[in-house]
């Protein structure tokens, strides 16, 4: 059976990945309630764990130091206790494989070749281009899933990538042309970013180390 994380891990990472948000956007990375959240986040500020900042009068949240540290090391101490770093590894190596395809994908959906050898931002005008570099997403987006669901398999808080990953391509293949690579807001870029995040977190790898952007 699948390791499930403890909550306050679930909203640690949740802050990691998103490096500040709202209580209702931390609460939806691993579907707990807004109200768990939100006394669980309470409980971090006290602990020092993370803190609380007014943003145009928004409350949103963002780690400390120690919330960091802390959340690495029970994401570490989950690896121990399901003995899944050698799988973890392996995934993650397989995700590192197809990570530079993601970026030359977004690259693509974003910039067009004009046809003189200069390049120009892509106004999606030209549907056959679209269609080629959405057909290279799905074949993407079914690779990825195979890296998914044995991840699933012992850490039960992969689950939330499929759902989002599954929403971000229906909307981008039904015309909504943002939900591809568009910032602040769920993406599927967003969503690859966060996995990817999550994964380095989970083995306690540095993304400037990496070398990965």
């Amino acid at each position: 059976m699948a390791h499930r994380s403890d909550p306050e891990t679930l909203v640690a990472l949740a802050l990691r990945l998103k490096g500040f948000g709202e209580v209702p956007t931390i609460a939806s990375v691993h579907g707990l309630s807004v109200e768990t959240t939100a006394v669980i986040l309470s409980g971090m500020v006290k602990s020092e764990k993370c803190v609380m900042r007014q943003v145009e009068a928004v409350e949103k949240y963002v780690l400390t130091p120690t919330g960091r540290e802390e959340g690495q090391a029970a994401l570490a101490q989950e690896l121990e206790v399901v003995a899944a770093r050698g799988i973890v590894e392996a995934l993650y190596e397989k995700f590192l494989q197809l990570n530079p395809e993601m970026l030359q994908l977004c690259t693509d959906w974003q910039v067009i070749n004009d046809g003189s050898g200069e390049q120009k931002l892509n106004d999606h005008g030209d549907s056959e281009y679209d269609t080629k570099v959405l057909d290279r997403l799905e074949v993407l987006d079914q690779q990825i899933a195979e890296i998914l669901q044995p991840l699933i398999g012992v850490l039960s808080r992969f689950d939330n990538y499929p759902s989002r990953f599954a929403s971000a391509l229906e909307k981008v293949l039904s015309g909504d042309l943002d939900w591809l690579t568009k910032p602040i807001m769920p993406s599927y870029h967003t969503v690859w970013f966060e996995l990817h995040e999550d994964l380095l977190a989970t083995l306690g790898i540095n993304r400037a180390s990496e070398g990965s952007i």
